[in-house]
């Protein structure tokens, strides 16, 4: 009886499934979370160590309600290696585990359908980039599997790749698997800026939409009607409520975190389309909210949060504006970020990195180099604070209707590099006998902060303006307009008129933007 009770005891003492050799905790200033398993009422010893120096011990107890134990660690510098051990007493009976090469740095979750999905075997110079890992032995990786849940999970049911150092095998380990591109590659920028470890966790399904990543709370907020539907074409993974927040997403919620990217909103394209306007900022509020109480408060409250705006994708319809509402709902209406709906967020544009002889089709195109790059650069701005980074590409800050000279006048909020004059990237609302047509508005004179349009194919009167609203708005890396020095192309838009030089980004007039 004795040797059955210590083996049962031995099985319910453990780390979390996600705390393992040659992870990344994060670092100062915030204090890493440690939890785990164990036996109701038994107290739980946590040591950090260096080359068998203790650095640091934390004593704790089982919860007898959960079987959990937590500690939070002392906020510590960059870097490593360090040994962690938690050790169960319970009456006269000793338990150990730990965890060894261990470093202190920046976490990151990356989260997202099948373009975070897509691993480094499948993008554009897939056998230079699986070859360059050993200067990044400080960035590790781990990939969660994909599991679906009805209730919300405290610890996740699996795991495709504990932590790891990165290699060839486990960067490109097959189509859609492990490891995240966008993940690793974001990461690895991170590294060459910031000189100490990086912590990467991939956590993403392919054809799935928010509602699978979202809890009932951000639901029910955004009014998204309940289930009862037959799933559109551009689902192809879950799609119930919250099946991959409760598997998925949920099971991370202890962790400190330093920020999270996120690539999705195609398979939102035919399902809940006008609601993602709401949908995807109540997402980022709900898991910062829920990130941070997990955490004890470790992990920042608006923690940063950066996403991908969707690349072009071929179309069969002309007038399809599917794709170009999704991009606009992703900033929540509004054109950029951070936004009052949405701040301390960042976005990657990536509308002229279409691929038309993309293997995996022109929805999953192969440069996620570009993407991570620009997601790199906004994380530089936004979450750690780099006051010279251009991040977003060029906004109009001022539109002026010249009518007498059938011109639209826009002023940029930063300097424009023009790199070909375009007859259709730019369209009006042309209206007269009770109606509104879209017609091109072609590019004409500019400088190096103003761009004039030609409206004199519009005999009535101008309604709205709008730019790259298109399923595929240009070819790669050749839209007309980017910023110059930092090459990031001007966001898509579309703005409506109210009164005399006065124009908004809402459809309605009570929201003016000179």
């Amino acid at each position: 009886m004795l040797f059955c009770l210590l083996n049962s005891l031995g099985a319910s003492f453990r780390f979390a499934s996600y705390i393992g050799d040659y992870m990344v905790l994060q670092k100062e200033p915030a204090g890493a979370v440690i939890w785990g398993y164990g036996t109701p009422e038994a107290t739980v010893t946590v040591t950090l160590c260096r080359e068998q120096e203790t650095l640091m011990k934390r004593v704790t107890h089982v919860k007898a309600y959960s079987n959990k134990w937590m500690v939070v660690l002392d906020p510590m510098k960059p870097g490593g290696p360090y040994e962690v051990t938690a050790q169960q007493t319970f009456g006269k009976t000793n338990l150990t585990v730990g965890v060894h090469d261990v470093l202190f740095g920046d976490v990151w979750l990356c989260s997202g359908q099948s373009n975070m999905q897509m691993t480094v075997s499948q993008i554009f110079n897939a056998v230079s980039e699986l070859a360059n890992t050993t200067a990044y032995t400080s960035v590790r990786i781990l990939s969660v599997s994909l599991n679906q849940a009805e209730q919300e999970l405290e610890d996740l049911a699996e795991v495709d790749l504990e932590w790891s150092k990165p290699t060839a095998e486990n960067l490109g380990h097959g189509s859609f698997e492990y490891m995240s591109a966008v993940c690793w590659l974001f990461g690895r920028n991170l590294y060459d800026t910031l000189r100490y470890p990086v912590g990467l966790i991939s956590s993403s399904w392919g054809g799935t939409p928010i509602e699978a990543w979202s809890s009932g709370r951000s639901l029910r907020a955004c009014g998204v009607p309940k289930e009862g539907f037959t799933s559109p074409a551009s689902i192809s993974g879950p799609s119930k409520h919250s099946v991959l927040w409760n598997a998925m997403i949920h099971p991370l919620h202890n962790m400190t975190l330093k920020g999270v990217i996120w690539y999705q909103g195609e398979a939102n394209i035919d399902f809940n389309r006008n609601l993602y306007n709401c949908t995807f900022p109540a997402l980022i509020e709900d898991w910062r909210q829920t990130f941070h109480l997990g955490s004890e408060g470790q992990t920042e409250r608006l923690f940063p949060f950066g996403f991908v705006q969707l690349s072009a994708v071929l179309s069969d319809e002309d007038s399809d504006d599917r794709f170009p509402q999704i991009r606009w709902h992703q900033t929540a209406d509004v054109g950029y970020v951070p936004n009052q709906r949405m701040p301390n967020t960042f976005m990657a544009v990536a509308m002229d990195l279409g691929d038309r002889t993309s293997p995996f089709g022109s929805i999953h195109p192969r440069d996620k180099q570009t993407v991570a790059y620009r997601l790199h650069l906004g994380a530089r701005a936004v979450a750690y604070g780099e006051k010279k980074v251009t991040f977003q590409g060029p906004l109009p800050a001022k539109i002026e209707l010249l009518a007498d000279k059938g011109l639209l006048s826009l002023t940029y909020s930063q300097q424009i590099e023009v790199q070909r004059q375009d007859h259709e990237i730019f369209e009006i609302s042309c209206c007269g006998d009770h109606q509104c047509k879209w017609l091109p508005a072609p590019m004409n004179t500019y400088s190096t902060q103003t761009l004039a349009l030609n409206i004199s194919s519009c005999p009535g009167a101008v309604a709205a303006l709008r730019y790259a609203w298109a399923t595929w708005p240009c070819e790669y890396k050749w839209c007309p307009l980017y910023h110059p020095e930092s090459s990031l192309p001007a966001p898509p838009f579309i703005a409506f008129y109210c009164k005399p030089d006065a124009w908004t980004s809402q459809q309605g007039c009570d929201d003016l933007v000179q």
